[in-house]
C-alpha cells in the first residue's frame, strides 16, 4: 500500500523513467508513503488501472511524454471515473504547455509545469493535509540543482542487470534550435561534479557499466567533461558503455586527448547536425561551425573507441528534398556509423510555429506531431522520407549490412540511390515496416543484381560476410548456389565484437 503512486508508460521495457525517479528521491518525508510503477506502451489499460488501485493510493502522479500521452488519456480518465476521490497530478513534457483541447488535461485534478522535482513534494504536502492548491495549473519554480536530492540510489536490482541507466551531469541548453524544447531552457546549470561522480561510484561498485548520459552539451564545459571522461576512463573493463549528447564544433584538445584512451567501442556520441543548409539554420536558430564539424568527425572516426550517431531532420523550414540529400551525402562521406533520419515534429511550446505562415508548415494533430507537408517539400515527399528513414535505419544504421549497403552507391549520389532502392523495396514488399531481416536481405540481393546488374557472386561474398560479422551463420538459401568462404575462413578475419549493445557491437566487429 502506498499514499503516491508514481508511474507512467515508458517506450519500451528496458527504459527507466527517469523523472519519477527524481520526484520520489525529493519526497522527503513522505518518500517512505510513495511507490514507483512503470508499465510498458503494450501493456492493457485494465492491467495498468489494477496495479495502481491495488496500492490504494490518495495521490497518483503520471509522467506524460510525447510517446504515451494517447494511451495514457484512457488511463488517466478510467480512473477518474473509478475512483473520483483519487487525487491525479500531472506532470512532463507534453503537460508543460499549450494545454488547450488536450483531453487529458480535463480529468486531471492538478498539472505541474516544468521542472517538478521540489514542486511535485510540496504540492502532495497540501493535500495530504487538506489543504490542496487553489490553482489546478501549478508552474514549477526551478529548482537549485544543489537542493535536488540525486535519484540513483533509486535504481534497484532489476534496473542495473537489465535496463538503460539514465544520469546527468548538467540540464539545459545554451542554443536555441527552435524545433527543441530545450530552445525554451534557461542556461546550463551544474550539478555538483563531486557528488555526481559519488553517485556514478556507486553505481559502478554495484555493478552498472552502461550509462546514458541525458545532458544536452555533455562538451559544453570542458572541466567537468574531462573530469567525467577521466572517472570512467580509470575504472573502464570490458563491457563498459557511455552515451553522451555532444556538441558538433566543440572538441577541444583536452577532451581529445581522453576519447583517444578508450578502448574499441566503449564511447557513443550523438551528433545532432539537424542540417548543413546555412539559410535553414539561420532560420531555425541554430549555430553551427561546419568546418569544425567536419574537423571534428574526421578525429572521432580516427577513434576505434567512439561510435557515431549522428541526427538530420527532414522538413525543417527552408529546405528542401535536394538541399536535405546533399547534407545527407555530406554526412554520411564523414563516415558517421549512424544517420538517424528524422521527420520533424511541433513539440509543444517550441518557436517553430512561427514559420508557419511562410513555409506552410502542416504537421499532424496527433503525436508525435510530424511534419505532413512543407512549401517546399510535398506530403508524398515527406512519406517517401519516412520509408526511406525506415529503410536507412534497418540496413546501414543496424549494422546488418556496413559492407553491402555501400554497394548501393558505387557511383553517384548515396542519397540518391539508397532512395531509388526504398522506392523499389517498398513497391515489392507494400511496405517499409515490419520486414524480416531475411526478407531484407534477399531484397538486396536482388536490386543489386536485378536492378543495378551487379555480379551475383561480388554481391554474394558482400552479404555472406555481412551476415558473419553480425554473428549469423544460417546462410540464407538464395545464397547456396554461390562458393562462399567457410565460417572458419571468415573467423580469422574479423575483429572480436565487445560486450555491447547489439547494433554497436555489430558495427565495432567491421572486417578489420
Amino acid at each position: 500500500m502506498a499514499d503516491i503512486v508514481l508511474t507512467t508508460l515508458n517506450a519500451r521495457y528496458h527504459h527507466t523513467a527517469f523523472g519519477l525517479r527524481y520526484l520520489q528521491a525529493n519526497l522527503g518525508e513522505l518518500q517512505d508513503r510513495s511507490v514507483i510503477l512503470e508499465f510498458g506502451l503494450k501493456e492493457s489499460a485494465t492491467e495498468v488501472l489494477d496495479a495502481i488501485l491495488a496500492e490504494s493510493p490518495q495521490i497518483v502522479g503520471f509522467g506524460v511524454y510525447i510517446w504515451n500521452v494517447e494511451p495514457l488519456t484512457g488511463i488517466v480518465g478510467a480512473l477518474k471515473q473509478l475512483r473520483p476521490e483519487i487525487t491525479i497530478i500531472l506532470g512532463g513534457p507534453e503537460v508543460s504547455y499549450e494545454l488547450d483541447d488536450l483531453a487529458i488535461a480535463d480529468s486531471a485534478d492538478f498539472i505541474i509545469q516544468g521542472e517538478a522535482d521540489v514542486t511535485f513534494c510540496n504540492v502532495c504536502e497540501q493535500i495530504l493535509a487538506g489543504e490542496p492548491p487553489h490553482q489546478k495549473v501549478i508552474p514549477a519554480e526551478l529548482p537549485q540543482l544543489d537542493q535536488i536530492a540525486m535519484p540513483y540510489a533509486l535504481y534497484n536490482d532489476e534496473d542495473l542487470q537489465n535496463r538503460v541507466l539514465y544520469v546527468e551531469a548538467s540540464r539545459g541548453c545554451p542554443f536555441t534550435c527552435e524545433f527543441c524544447l530545450s530552445a525554451l531552457e534557461i542556461p546550463v546549470r551544474q550539478f555538483d561534479v563531486e557528488q555526481f561522480l559519488g553517485e556514478m561510484q556507486t553505481l559502478y561498485d554495484r555493478g552498472a557499466r552502461w550509462f546514458k548520459f541525458v545532458d544536452r552539451t555533455f562538451n559544453l564545459n570542458i572541466r567537468i567533461g574531462k573530469q567525467i571522461l577521466q572517472f570512467f576512463l580509470d575504472r573502464y573493463e570490458p563491457g563498459m558503455f557511455l552515451h553522451f549528447e555532444m556538441i558538433p564544433d566543440r572538441l577541444p584538445e583536452g577532451l581529445r586527448e581522453l576519447i583517444a584512451q578508450f578502448p574499441p567501442g566503449a564511447l557513443q556520441f550523438e551528433i545532432g547536425i539537424q542540417t548543413f543548409n546555412d539559410h535553414v539554420s539561420d532560420l531555425i536558430s541554430r549555430q553551427q561551425d561546419n568546418e569544425k564539424v567536419a574537423l571534428n568527425f574526421e578525429f572521432l572516426t580516427s577513434q576505434p573507441g567512439v561510435h557515431i550517431h549522428a541526427d538530420l531532420i527532414v522538413g525543417l523550414p527552408g529546405e528542401d528534398l535536394t538541399s536535405f540529400g546533399q547534407g545527407f551525402d555530406r554526412l554520411l562521406g564523414m563516415n558517421p556509423h549512424e544517420i538517424q533520419v528524422g521527420i520533424l515534429k511541433r513539440l509543444k511550446g517550441t518557436p517553430i510555429i512561427r514559420h508557419d505562415d511562410e513555409w506552410k508548415m502542416t504537421y499532424s494533430p496527433a503525436p508525435p506531431y510530424e511534419i505532413l507537408e512543407t512549401k517546399l517539400v510535398s506530403f508524398e515527399e515527406i512519406q517517401r522520407m519516412r520509408r526511406f528513414a525506415q529503410l536507412w535505419d534497418r540496413t546501414a544504421n543496424s549494422g546488418n549490412f556496413v559492407e553491402t549497403v555501400t554497394l548501393l552507391w558505387s557511383d553517384g549520389s548515396p542519397f540518391e540511390s539508397f532512395l531509388a532502392f526504398s522506392d523499389w523495396a517498398v513497391a515489392e514488399v507494400g511496405r517499409s515496416h515490419a520486414i524480416s531481416l531475411n526478407r531484407l536481405v534477399e531484397l538486396m540481393f536482388r536490386y543489386l543484381t536485378e536492378q543495378q546488374q551487379q555480379e551475383g557472386q561480388l554481391v554474394a561474398e558482400s552479404i555472406w560476410r555481412d551476415f558473419h560479422r553480425a554473428g549469423r551463420h544460417d546462410k540464407p538459401k538464395f545464397l547456396r548456389e554461390f562458393e562462399l568462404p567457410t565460417v572458419k575462413d571468415l573467423a580469422g578475419h574479423e575483429s572480436e565484437l565487445p560486450d555491447l549493445p547489439d547494433r554497436q557491437a555489430r558495427h565495432a566487429g567491421r572486417l578489420m
